[in-house]
């Protein structure tokens, strides 16, 4: 159904949508033991784990109450500088093994395996923290045309951004809007809520790069990203299809968005636990802030990083 007509549609009171969904977790329940194949029943599962997450973007957007589980995260512990991990260069495996689909759902953007070349890279330990970014907010980073490519800068212009989307700036510094209330940024904690634009503006700033998704991957497979993390985090990757791709019975799953969106990878703190993985990729385009993302960055300055781009 049409997203344009999605908020005039007429919509039931709570009893009949509670009613609704306790009969069909019965009928689902029912079904389970004989069904001959998981797959539907899986994807249906982490499909309204994916909508539970943009509820809750939903209501970050529109400036509502958090839900009444929620509490605010304590202040973050003092960041530990941030360091480059380096990593090997030579052939990477990206994307999902045929035998891992015996172990965990395998969406079908993540098959299959192939090698992706890869020169040495390093990767820094942690996000970006909102302290670093407010550094780039106060030295005019978001009035550097230098800093933002065309697109970049035809997005800031149409917007009007300033800093980021939730953020104002009062006599005692940055606050965030989290939800429904305004509260000072944490310094310490992982950047949140930026576009991909913004984020390689950051980079650009500081002299970085984000991380292209066979990187990252690489790098969680080694255990330097943890998975999930508190942030989605960026790369700068197009999302499309892995070799040999052929889409799932959900064919509208992947295949429509590629080529205009922006891979993500990782999990944020919203993310259910069981639906991320190493390989799993999110997907978004570059100029979306709503979800619960940030980015970390790679040393810049590698020769191959424009053709690395397109793995």
């Amino acid at each position: 159904m049409p997203h344009d007509v999605r908020w005039d549609l007429p919509l039931p009171d709570w009893d009949r949508i509670h009613a609704f969904l306790a009969a069909t977790l019965d009928d689902a329940l029912a079904r389970l033991p004989d069904a001959p194949d998981r797959y539907f029943h899986e994807l249906a599962l982490y499909h309204e784990d994916m909508h539970g997450e943009a509820l809750l973007m939903t209501l970050q957007t529109l400036a509502l109450p958090a839900p009444p589980w929620w509490r605010s995260p304590a202040v973050a512990p003092a960041a530990v500088p941030a360091v480059d991990v380096t990593l090997d260069g030579g052939p990477g495996t990206i994307g999902a093994a045929p035998a891992e689909a015996c172990s965990r759902f395998v969406f079908d953007n993540e098959q299959w395996s192939h090698e992706v070349p890869l020169a040495p890279f390093a990767i820094a330990s942690r996000p970006v923290t909102q302290g670093e970014f407010a550094a780039f907010v106060d030295d005019g980073g978001y009035l550097r045309d230098a800093l933002w490519p065309a697109d970049a800068r035809a997005w800031r212009a149409r917007v009007g951004r300033t800093m980021p989307a939730y953020w104002r700036r009062d006599a005692g510094g940055f606050e965030v809007r989290r939800f429904d209330a305004w509260q000072p940024i944490d310094p310490d904690a992982p950047m949140c809520h930026v576009c991909a634009y913004e984020a390689e503006a950051w980079c650009a700033w500081a002299g970085r790069r984000l991380p292209t998704e066979a990187e990252w991957e690489r790098a969680a497979i080694a255990g330097v990203v943890a998975v999930p993390g508190d942030v989605w985090e960026w790369t700068a990757t197009a999302f499309g299809p892995y070799p040999g791709f052929t889409p799932g019975p959900y064919a509208e799953y992947s295949a429509p968005w590629f080529g205009d969106h922006r891979v993500m990878r990782g999990g944020s703190w919203a993310t259910r636990a069981r639906l991320v993985h190493p390989r799993f990729r999110n997907f978004y385009t570059p100029d979306r802030h709503d979800a619960f993302v940030g980015f970390r960055t790679c040393a810049a300055g590698c020769p191959w990083d424009a053709a690395m781009q397109q793995s």
